[in-house]
């Protein structure tokens, strides 16, 4: 399998589980969902902590932390409720990394964000949108990735959110042991054209809040100009 591949079956398992998804669902239940579904479309083990899908709903959106210490939280999905579900099939060793914010209205998943009701979650979702956009607007074969940090996290503060990831950076580059990843972080001085691919997934919320908000892509240089793979 390609990475466009593996990539495609977390993209696809994201939109199948938004058509079943639904309140009184346990957490745990969502999780072995994404998962079966994943080994159905072709992966053959799941590359972060033998994790397949972290999946985090309500002020559980907030929570960072590594997948060494990751236990899916023994909770239903409420009737108004914001999900958030990151994934990492691979297949021999060639990965795929996507996550989404899902939310649920009157029982049923929104995917048209101009459609939220609740301020504060569409308000969350357009952020993150914009800051993608930041991203392709921003970065060239010659930015690194401390330059990159610094920009994003400078507009995620004036806009009033926060960097809630647990290592303050903004993803990583896609390689076949997690060890060797580098990441979008202060110190981190490489170009970002020196790595074939990299995910950028910045996980925000603003002070107070109960709710996080995370949007997740693998990104790649095609003639110098920055594509979603």
């Amino acid at each position: 399998m390609t990475y466009s591949e593996v990539q495609k079956i977390a993209k696809t398992t994201i939109e199948y589980i938004k058509t079943i998804v639904m309140p009184n669902m346990n957490l745990q239940e969502v999780r072995k969902l994404c998962e079966d579904k994943m080994f159905e479309l072709g992966a053959d083990s799941f590359w972060y902590w033998d994790i397949g899908a972290f999946v985090f709903s309500g002020n559980g959106t907030t929570v960072s932390l590594s997948g060494r210490d990751y236990v899916t939280p023994d909770k239903k999905i409420a009737e108004n409720d914001i999900i958030t579900i990151d994934l990492s099939p691979q297949n021999n060793k060639i990965w795929g990394d996507y996550a989404r914010t899902i939310i649920i209205e009157k029982g049923k998943v929104v995917n048209d964000v101009e459609s939220i009701q609740n301020t504060e979650w569409r308000n969350g979702l357009f952020m993150e949108e914009a800051l993608h956009n930041e991203l392709k607007a921003f970065a060239t074969p010659d930015t690194s990735f401390e330059e990159l940090y610094y920009h994003i996290n400078e507009l995620i503060k004036s806009k009033g959110y926060i960097n809630l990831d647990f290592l303050g950076n903004l993803g990583h580059s896609i390689v076949k042991d997690k060890n060797e990843r580098i990441y979008i972080e202060k110190g981190n001085t490489k170009m970002l054209s020196e790595v074939k691919y990299f995910i950028f997934e910045p996980h925000i919320w603003t002070e107070g809040s109960m709710y996080g908000f995370k949007k997740e892509n693998i990104y790649y240089f095609k003639d110098s100009k920055l594509v979603e793979l």
